[in-house]
């Protein structure tokens, strides 16, 4: 799957989990970019991507995300396996 594939469908994600239809997510974005998006709603998001691509991240993956881009960038490795 493309990468700006990923980046739409986790922005859906990000819509369906934190309520704002208005969420507009970039390579770039990260939580302090989203209002809605606190450390229970990183949790929250973290278990629907989880769920909807029936992957696993690790902690340390998850630790060293520091924008979307580099969230969907690690789905993207997983998902090629």
């Amino acid at each position: 799957m493309e990468h700006s594939e990923l980046l739409k469908q986790v922005n859906d994600i990000f819509i369906d989990v934190l309520d704002n239809k208005e969420i507009r997510l970039a390579e770039n974005t990260t939580a302090a970019d989203v209002d809605e998006w606190d450390s229970l709603s990183h949790i929250q998001l973290v278990v629907a991507i989880e769920k909807k691509y029936k992957i696993r991240f690790t902690t340390n993956e998850i630790q060293q995300w520091k924008t979307v881009g580099d969230l969907v960038s690690n789905l993207e490795a997983k998902l090629k396996g």
